[in-house]
């Protein structure tokens, strides 16, 4: 009874153990996973200095004193402007690494209690249950041993891939951003408090190794007891399962690599071993690493004994024996002996046809050994000669490599072809195997029932009833031949070992039978009895394929410690694909082969059902297929440059007309069988692709024509998006601006790359068009967004954009400016070359002129250009750059505005002084020009500033206008379809909406509806909208609004004259005023703001002119002044530009002074 209660604790207990291991191996995946994106490893020196600005937003002073360092944050406004930016945009993240924080603190508190228990027998099941069953205190212990084994390389990870304090500081900013206590388990607090405990310097540039994380591992609070009964039961205990797969002894070391791997970890929980207790190390040298010294510590992480052991003298000294010269050119020629020896074995197994079921159930054994030798050989010279595992820096690392890579013979494409040899042989003996395993039990029924059928035959035959040549009647032999095949019969495939033996009898019975009564003289009766036999046999054969050979197949083909060494491969892989596609399927062996790496971090995780499977699932076999999608190699692309230049430099196009004397010059013959090379190039590498079967990696299901399409897109991105960046930079000194030659080359280099696309898409049998068109639109909308980024608070990171992708990533250069993208600097360009200080903008003509040399700088032609160079996403593209700055620009005035002039008591009591003067505005202003001049003059000062915002508002809606021509013209040229389609849509629902208005009873779109957000993306597409009759910004009133405006517009007119060709030109470029500029971005500012302060505007420029026509007509002037018509000219433009009826500036104007203003135009 008793022992029954112990073995129900027993089982709860080991229950509870697996479910605490599996935890931390989802927290190495998660961790893995967030530091894919780490925060940014800003050297300790400069983030100290930063600190003093940033206002310690990622210090560890605020762990110490939160309350302290708050107080003069609320009193600087540009570091509580900092503050919440960077909360804004990466709290996810942060709030992500302070989870993981959370979840680590809270394994590595479980796995100190769990200790304390065993420590101090309070689990009274474990000491007890250690005598009774001495197997499952092994499991047991195996299982603390890899709680601790994690624990520390959750630890290491982390400072591995960012290092000392750094690591510590995005939980801080988390910590601080949402208070103590805010995260999992209120364990926010201990966290930060062991951060600042735990910080140290670490150089960011040094190089790490498994003892510099040795003070990292000592952090977690472990007894010397629990630690030193783990090492101790390690190094006399083997407590893995692979050890039975391995029974040959050269091979032992392989066996026992996970526990040696644990065992080195764990070492050092007891670093008093590796110091000073030199038998001990000796004991597990000669166990452990007796031929071994590089070794895979978790998913191809690799330690270098030789430098982690380097500071501890026992261990160190313990090594030395197995780094003896000797050892070394031993260990290193038994496996280039092996190599040499197993390539032609391999390679003969796996000729075509020569694997077959009766070589596989004949030759098991024989077959494992090989898979054995092939993989422990593998190992030994991927682990040992691999770049990652030996610092250059250490002489006598380098010297340790070089004898191993000499004495060994290495040479990396013999490795290379071994292990896909060798994954292709184990791929196709794995699923002979599980074929032969699931047919099993039927074939084995079958054979039962041939060897039954015949025995029964051959007793009717004796029987003397079934006629057959020259067999007499024996009653003997008939009943002996019915009781054999009732024996066959009775044969059951349950009972494996008993059904074995018997059928080893029978098979002996009928050999004798066949001596002692003389049958061989009948050929028939002899027949029967061989095929008898041989079902017997086939029986025996089938009744031994057993699952136990597939499970040493996994163990022994683990290819896990290769998960990052086997990038040294790609290049390999991809020139082998390149030189021959057909190695495809091998290839294809191979990823399946590195998949068994997942069964590493999944084992626990799935033995105990936890929810975290699927997401641990995810995120390696994401990892391994992003490493697949690398064999599409460059080569490829190389081949398709090389097309790119040919028809875009070499090979001219023929006309539709074309004469017989010019035939031979369009010929090109060298230059098209070049091209044709190339393709064939290609084709044959699609072929090769597409020879690859839809492989299940991990959880992921990889299509080769999907894989090739990703591959294609990914060098495609990768390439336009250089080119682009390379190709838009200008340089702002130069004369005249580079901006349309490198938009001429620009466009010439994609036009290249459309063609070629063109043209080999049915060559790789893939849409090209319709990748090019959504490559190109997503590396476009990509650098917009980013663009925009400067200025959103909230910016759009690289893993929230809808534009960016994993599988085929956009890539992110440097910016070389000011701008973050290649469109920011076009955009700017544009913006330079066209500014209105600089240049004059002829509205009739689209033309911008230098204002001193009356020069054409630009016209409409650019926008056409843009058009060719980067297509309706990069027009449509700038033109949402435009909005952006637009806003921007229309922020920071309206700032200035409130600031610096609605604030200054002088100016507002001009303002109010000019009001009452010209009030009521209906009338006529008494001694006009010397009222307005005075108003003038007083807030002359404020006026310069005002004008550069007002300017380059304007010049940014020119722009606009001309983008929304130029997507319109070509809408209507290249879709007209669409266009009319669009604009009838856009009518109809603006009449619908028109009329909702006067009769709220009538349909609305509701708030959920998402038709005018969608219809608006389209009609910008298409140019079918109106700039100026856009919204920017939220305002709110303003005093005196209209009068600042008026004030500024006069003030703005004596700098103008009219000119009967050119209209409404600056009169001196040493003080230059653009007037379309100048229109349209007052017309822009008004619109930002109700309606009535436009009237408002309206009636004061009315009021002055017919103040000022007035005053002329008393004074008896005969000509209409200059700033009258520049007033009027204003009036015009902007009933022209809003597209209002002349109504609107007549109720303001009479009309007898608009007909003579005609006569003067």
């Amino acid at each position: 009874m008793l022992l029954k209660i112990f073995a129900h604790w027993s089982i709860l207990c080991f229950a509870n153990i697996r479910k605490h291991v599996s935890r931390p191996f989802a927290c190495v995946a998660n961790l893995k996973l967030l530091l894919q994106f780490p925060p940014p490893q800003r050297r300790l020196r400069e983030a100290e200095e930063q600190e003093e600005d940033t206002g310690g937003i990622e210090s560890f002073s605020v762990i110490k004193q939160p309350m302290d360092l708050q107080r003069p944050l609320r009193n600087r406004s540009k570091v509580v402007d900092m503050s919440e930016g960077f909360e804004l945009n990466h709290l996810e993240k942060l709030y992500a690494l302070y989870v993981g924080g959370s979840l680590l603190h809270k394994f590595r508190c479980s796995l100190i209690v769990y200790l304390c228990l065993i420590t101090h027998n309070v689990n009274i099941e474990v000491v007890f249950m250690t005598v009774a069953l001495q197997e499952n205190a092994q499991v047991k212990h195996r299982d603390g041993r890899q709680r601790r084994y994690l624990s520390s390389i959750e630890t290491g990870g982390i400072e591995m891939i960012i290092p000392g304090a750094i690591a510590k500081r995005p939980q801080n900013s988390c910590g601080r951003f949402l208070g103590g206590d805010s995260s999992e388990g209120g364990n926010g607090p201990r966290i930060c408090q062991r951060n600042r405990i735990e910080c140290y310097v670490v150089h960011p540039d040094c190089h790490y190794t498994l003892n510099d994380g040795e003070s990292a591992i000592l952090r977690i609070p472990i007894s010397f007891t629990g630690a030193n009964m783990s090492v101790e039961f390690s190094r006399s205990n083997s407590t893995h399962n692979s050890v039975s797969a391995y029974p040959l002894p050269e091979h032992r070391s392989t066996a026992l690599a996970t526990q040696a791997a644990m065992l080195c970890v764990c070492l050092y929980f007891t670093p008093s071993i590796l110091h000073t207790q030199q038998a001990k190390m000796r004991e597990i040298v000669d166990k452990y690493f007796p031929d071994n010294w590089v070794i895979s510590i978790y998913m191809g992480i690799t330690v270098n004994l030789v430098e982690a052991w380097e500071p501890y003298k026992a261990a160190k000294t313990a090594l030395n024996y197995t780094l003896d010269t000797a050892n070394i050119r031993e260990q290193a020629g038994r496996y280039a002996a092996s190599v040499e020896s197993l390539r032609p074995q391999v390679q003969q197994l796996l000729k075509e046809g020569f694997l077959r079921e009766e070589i596989i159930l004949d030759n098991i054994p024989k077959l494992l050994n090989c898979l054995r030798d092939c993989n422990v050989a593998i190992r030994w010279l991927m682990l040992h000669t691999a770049e990652s595992a030996y610092d250059p820096n250490n002489k006598r690392l380098r010297q340790i490599k070089d004898q191993v890579i000499n004495d060994s013979k290495y040479n990396p494409k013999i490795l290379f072809q071994l292990l896909l040899d060798t994954a292709q042989f184990e791929f196709i003996l794995k699923e002979m195997f599980k074929q032969m395993l699931a047919e099993k039990q039927l074939k084995w029924e079958s054979y039962k029932k041939e060897g039954s059928e015949r025995m029964m035959e051959l007793a009717e035959v004796f029987s003397g009833v079934k006629p057959l040549t020259r067999v007499e009647k024996n009653e003997n032999l008939q009943a002996w031949f019915r009781e054999i095949s009732k024996q066959i019969e009775s044969l059951n495939y349950e009972d494996s070992t008993a059904a074995g033996r018997k059928t080893v009898q029978l098979i002996q019975a009928l050999v004798e039978v066949q001596e002692f009564h003389q049958l061989e003289s009948n050929l028939q009766v002899c027949q029967f009895l061989g095929d008898t036999r041989k079902f017997l046999h086939q029986m025996i054969r089938t009744i031994n394929i057993k699952e136990e050979v597939l499970i040493t197949m996994q163990i022994v083909g683990d290819l896990s410690y290769a998960w990052q060494i086997i990038d040294s491969f790609t290049s390999m892989m991809q020139e082998s694909i390149r030189a021959k596609p057909s190695m495809v399927t091998k290839l294809r062996a191979t990823f399946l082969k590195l998949a068994s790496a997942l069964d590493l971090p999944l084992l626990r995780i799935n033995q105990v059902n936890s929810p975290d499977l699927l997401s641990v699932s995810q995120f390696y076999s994401g990892e391994l297929v992003a490493y697949v999608r690398k064999i599409i190699p460059e080569s490829m692309f190389t081949s398709l440059a090389k097309i790119i230049k040919l028809q875009t430099h070499d090979i001219m196009e023929v006309p539709t007309r074309l004469d017989k004397d010019k035939l031979k010059d369009y010929a090109q013959l060298s230059a098209r069988y070049e091209v044709a090379k190339l393709t064939h190039a290609i084709s044959v590498f699609t072929e090769g692709i597409l020879m690859m079967k839809t492989t299940l990696v991990g959880i992921i299901k990889v299509d080769p024509k999907q894989l090739l399409e990703d591959g294609i897109r990914k060098e495609l991105v990768k390439r336009v998006a250089y080119a682009l960046h390379k190709g838009l930079i200008f340089n702002p000194k130069a004369k005249p601006s580079e901006l349309m030659p490198r938009l001429k080359e620009m466009a010439a280099s994609m036009d290249g790359f459309y063609r070629s696309f063109e043209y080999i898409q049915d060559y790789v049998s893939i849409y090209g068009l319709k990748i090019w068109q959504e490559e190109v639109s997503r590396i476009i909308n990509y650098n917009v967004e980013q663009e925009c980024n400067s200025f959103l608070r909230t910016k759009i990171q690289d893993w929230q954009s809808v534009y960016q992708s994993t599988h085929i990533p956009i890539p992110k250069y440097p910016s070389v400016d000011e701008s973050a993208t290649f469109i920011g600097r076009l955009c700017r360009e544009i913006l330079r070359i066209t500014d209105p200080k600089t240049t004059c903008y002829i509205d009739q003509l689209n033309t911008w002129y230098d204002i001193k040399s009356h020069q054409e700088v630009t016209n409409s032609r650019l926008f056409s250009e843009i058009q060719d160079t980067l297509g309706t996403f990069g027009l449509n593209g700038l033109d949402r750059l435009l909005c952006f700055m637009i806003v921007k620009e229309l922020q920071n005035f309206l700032t200035v505005l409130q600031k610096n002039i609605l604030k200054d008591k002088a100016l507002v009591d001009i303002f109010k002084a000019l009001m009452t003067a010209v009030n009521p505005v209906k009338g006529i202003v008494a001694n006009a020009s010397k009222v307005y001049a005075n108003g003038v003059a007083k807030t002359q000062k404020i006026w310069p500033a005002y004008l550069d915002a007002i300017m380059k508002v304007g010049q940014m809606q020119i722009l606009r206008q001309q983008i929304a021509n130029e997507l319109n013209y070509s809408c209507k040229f290249d879709s007209k379809h669409l266009g009319a389609a669009l604009d009838n849509l856009n009518k109809s629902l603006l009449v619908d909406i028109e009329a909702h208005y006067q009769d709220p009873s009538l349909p609305y779109p509701k708030e959920d509806n998402m038709l005018l957000y969608e219809i608006t993306a389209y009609l910008d597409a298409a140019g079918i909208h109106n700039p100026l009759n856009k919204i920017y910004i939220t305002t709110k009133r303003l005093a005196y609004f209209p009068m600042v405006n008026f004030l500024f517009l006069i003030a703005q007119l004596p700098k103008l004259q009219y000119s009967k060709t050119q209209g409404m030109t600056c009169k001196k470029a040493a003080d230059p005023v653009d007037w379309a500029p100048l229109v349209l971005g007052l017309l822009t500012l008004l619109k930002q703001f109700h309606s009535r302060y436009t009237v408002q505007f309206l009636a004061l420029i009315g009021q002055f002119i017919r103040s000022i026509m007035e005053q002329c007509t008393s004074q008896k002037v005969p000509d209409m002044p200059s700033d009258v018509i520049g007033a009027l000219m204003f009036l015009e433009d902007y009933v022209r530009y809003t597209k209002l009826p002349r109504k609107v500036a007549e109720a303001h104007v009479p009309s007898f002074i608009f007909d003579e203003f005609r006569t003067v135009l």
